[in-house]
């Protein structure tokens, strides 16, 4: 919780209380339906909690904005966000029905009115939404087909419209076939951790 206070210092009581629970629940979570690896349990505030809230520190949403998470897994990176950001919207898809039923109960333990999960595959959703987040579920050139039709036109965000992705390693020749305008945003810009050095969110502009 050191590194959510140090990094994210203007959090609300119950944001701050909500952070807190996090940890806990994920373990009671973890022993029936394992969701994230052991080893991980162990930096679970930095590998999962503060790794997602990397994107909030390229963009700012704007309240009543809508979020889509695909591949959320069990919950990362919508339900830091959402903690972070109680009055936009999020919807958490995984293809994996167990891990949605994690994400549910602990977007229910915590009070997250602004959640709300779906086991279904990317290409199922039919909604539009301001913004897609996710965290390295496949390679950009793979990814970018399950986002098509799923932007709303208009923009109420100080980015445009578009995608804002958790990815390390080199991405150089991972991004070089993207043909829409993107930008790289290293994390240990932001964050002084090892574990940060060659991580960063790509945000890529789905306004065109």
């Amino acid at each position: 919780m050191e590194l959510i206070e140090r990094y994210f210092p203007e959090l609300t009581e119950k944001q701050h209380a909500q952070f807190a629970q996090l940890k806990p629940l994920y373990e009671e979570w973890n022993a029936q339906i394992n969701v994230i690896s052991r080893k991980d349990m162990d930096d679970f505030y930095e590998r999962h909690v503060l790794h997602s809230l990397g994107i909030a520190k390229i963009m700012t949403f704007t309240p009543g904005s809508s979020v889509l998470d695909i591949g959320t897994g069990g919950g990362f990176p919508g339900i830091p966000l959402a903690i972070l950001f109680p009055e936009v919207q999020f919807h958490l898809v995984d293809s994996i029905g167990k891990k949605i039923k994690v994400v549910n109960e602990v977007a229910q333990a915590l009070g997250l009115t602004n959640v709300r999960a779906t086991h279904a595959r990317a290409e199922d959703i039919k909604e539009q939404f301001d913004f897609i987040v996710s965290r390295a579920v496949t390679a950009m050139s793979a990814f970018l087909p399950w986002t098509k039709g799923k932007f709303l036109k208009q923009h109420n965000n100080p980015l445009k419209n578009g995608i804002l992705y958790l990815k390390g390693g080199d991405l150089t020749e991972e991004l070089a076939p993207v043909k829409q305008s993107l930008k790289l945003h290293p994390l240990n810009t932001f964050f002084s951790e090892e574990f940060f050095e060659t991580k960063a969110v790509v945000y890529v502009d789905m306004s065109k």
